[in-house]
């Protein structure tokens, strides 16, 4: 068997968030203060001396939100509504078995940043490759984003999936997909460029809001794509379960049984 790690390390600082949302994290190592006295008030009696090389235990406190590194997006962050009225999942509502299934990987590193991914492409990408998605199967969107990973430019780099293709996936049986990118969508910058010529609203987050009329869930900020074949592997994706949330962070996998 082998696995291949498809999550990106949760790192500080890094700016592949906007500014308000870059996370942060305190680091407390054995010999830190933190560290020693809570460690020290925790055994009342316990002295320094007693410690073994005078060390306790390395904890970390974290500024963060549910959508930092890899994640998965339950129904409910995309509205409060999903099939067309019924109320929408949070992340602790989602099915199991909809985090493992068959992996199947859209190559649509060919595409420019901003492209749209329609249900024409992703019909003819399936024959291309001699696939027929199956109910079930985890599809996962591969872009041009991880090459601009760890600066400011993986925020509009990529291309993404409209309603259109989005509901193509779903229509298919598919009930969780993912992307390499920062957004299953085509990057927010280039969207609200084309928004402020068109006026159009209808474009707008319409991968997302496509899970109003059919549920799903997706995965951003995946990594290590490119290690994958079109398909032949399976992806075991479980969210944390987070009461009530929108996302949950995940470590999503893939096997292969070679």
């Amino acid at each position: 068997m082998r696995l291949v790690d498809l999550s990106v390390t949760w790192t500080p600082d890094l700016p592949v968030e906007p500014k308000e949302s870059i996370p942060k994290m305190i680091y407390w190592d054995h010999k830190s203060k933190v560290s020693i006295d809570s460690y020290l008030a925790t055994f009342p009696g316990l002295t320094v001396d007693d410690l073994p090389d005078g060390e306790a235990w390395a904890i970390e406190g974290m500024q963060t939100g549910t959508h930092t590194g890899t994640h998965m997006d339950a129904p409910w962050h995309f509205a409060s509504t999903m099939n067309n009225g019924e109320p929408a999942w949070t992340i602790d509502q989602v099915p199991l078995e909809w985090c493992m299934g068959n992996g199947v990987v859209i190559d649509a590193t060919d595409r420019p940043d901003g492209y749209v991914l329609t249900a024409k492409d992703l019909d003819e990408y399936f024959k291309k490759i001699n696939y027929t998605l199956k109910p079930g199967d985890m599809v996962l969107l591969h872009t041009t984003a991880q090459t601009q990973w760890g600066n400011e430019k993986y925020l509009v780099t990529g291309c993404g999936v409209g309603r259109e293709g989005t509901l193509w996936l779903l229509n298919h049986g598919v009930h969780a997909v993912g992307t390499d990118a920062w957004s299953w969508d085509a990057p927010l910058g280039i969207v609200a460029k084309r928004y402020a010529e068109t006026k159009d609203p209808s474009i707008i987050w319409e991968g997302h809001k496509a899970g109003r009329e059919k549920a799903y869930v997706q995965m951003e900020k995946l990594n290590n794509l490119d290690k994958l074949p079109p398909y032949g592997f399976k992806v075991i994706a479980f969210p944390i379960k987070l009461k009530a949330a929108s996302a949950g962070w995940v470590r999503p996998v893939a096997i292969f049984n070679d």
